[in-house]
């Protein structure tokens, strides 16, 4: 995907939400990522038909069928880098500790400070866990947002072809056609222990807390 096309439907969702602060992808110059002091969510709501988030106190409806703690992973395929397809349930971290961090768009500063988070802060974790973003962008712009950012410690998925992991997941709104920003943790048997969907989709998820119970889960093993 040339960079121009990337760049417009970047601006669409922002222009669509409102989203402040967003545009280009960042610090692309080869520098560290200059991180910002962006709000960290106390609480979560609930995935599936019928729940709400938020953006800045107008809701935005969340569709398909919600998870919640204690519930099995569901199959679903999403598309690779590489155009080629996998479910969830089986990707390289499959049998391990995995955390999943689900973004809106990686064209926007706070699902890219999200990414960044997960890969660089993670206290080593990424030696012992599988680290997976999901999003509704195209496998195309995942990639690149992958080589710009520096990041090849994280496993990129695309929603793009249909949004049925938002919709299996309870994660998926209709208007404008992205993924509640979400992070759950998932245990060596393909069990969800943990799950954080912000209220408020400005706000960054506790990925420390999400860290702190994937540990725990390892030192359980």
């Amino acid at each position: 995907m040339r960079a121009a096309h990337r760049l417009i439907i970047g601006a669409t969702v922002c222009m669509t939400l409102g989203l402040t602060g967003c545009g280009s992808m960042g610090n692309y110059n080869g520098s560290a990522f200059l991180y910002k002091n962006i709000t960290v969510a106390g609480g979560s709501t609930m995935a599936g038909e019928g729940r709400t988030v938020l953006y800045k106190g107008s809701p935005l409806a969340l569709s398909g069928t919600g998870i919640k703690v204690g519930d099995p992973l569901r199959e679903v395929e999403l598309t690779q880098t590489d155009l080629s397809l996998i479910t969830i349930t089986d990707t390289k971290g499959k049998g391990k500790v995995r955390i999943i961090s689900v973004v809106p768009s990686l064209d926007t500063k706070v699902c890219e400070q999200q990414t960044h988070y997960l890969s660089e802060k993670n206290k080593g974790l990424d030696k012992m866990v599988e680290l997976v973003t999901v999003s509704i962008d195209t496998p195309f712009a995942q990639k690149r947002f992958a080589e710009e950012a520096h990041i090849a410690n994280v496993t990129f998925l695309s929603d793009y072809r249909g949004a049925e992991f938002g919709k299996t997941y309870g994660l998926f709104l209709k208007t404008p056609h992205i993924l509640a920003r979400t992070v759950m943790v998932i245990d060596a048997h393909n069990t969800v222990r943990y799950l954080q969907i912000t209220p408020e989709l400005a706000q960054l998820p506790d990925m420390d807390e999400a860290f702190a119970v994937a540990k725990s889960l390892i030192a359980a093993s």
